[in-house]
């Protein structure tokens, strides 16, 4: 199971997710997207993949933050989750895809395994972040089909 928790502001981390979510579908795997992630609602045995967008000055979105607070509060074990991040961050703020830090900090800090994956999408590109996330999403299957 592909939990994906989306951290999104303004549309574009839901969008992208949206998109991931379908390509990994059609490759096979059982997926839930999850807008408004909460931590009893995750399945442990499986991979988490964050996407979320820089809000603010580094700040999580809205719909995630209560999810990042629980994390940092609970002493959560997540030795059964691996996960991977996809970040999206305007690269002319200093706090450039702080946001997805945050969150691979507080699941390493709840001993979730991490797939040695990210993906940081600058709002500065020409390319669309759907689109970069599908051309990153290879190297996912890949890792995820190896571990399997």
């Amino acid at each position: 199971m592909i939990e994906i928790l989306v951290g999104s502001q303004m549309g574009a981390a839901e969008y992208t997710a949206e998109q991931v979510a379908e390509t990994l579908v059609q490759a096979g795997f059982p997926v839930r997207l999850h807008l408004t992630p909460v931590l009893e609602q995750l399945t442990r045995n499986s991979t988490w993949l964050v996407i979320t967008s820089t809000y603010g000055a580094g700040d999580l979105p809205d719909n995630i933050q209560p999810f990042a607070d629980q994390l940092a509060q609970d002493q959560t074990d997540l030795t059964t989750v691996s996960y991977a991040v996809i970040t999206l961050g305007d690269s002319s703020y200093d706090t450039f895809c702080l946001a997805g830090t945050k969150i691979a900090e507080l699941l390493a800090k709840n001993s979730a395994k991490y797939l040695n994956l990210s993906l940081q999408i600058d709002a500065q590109s020409a390319e669309l972040p759907e689109d970069l996330a599908l051309a990153w999403l290879p190297e996912l299957i890949t890792k995820l089909r190896l571990t399997a």
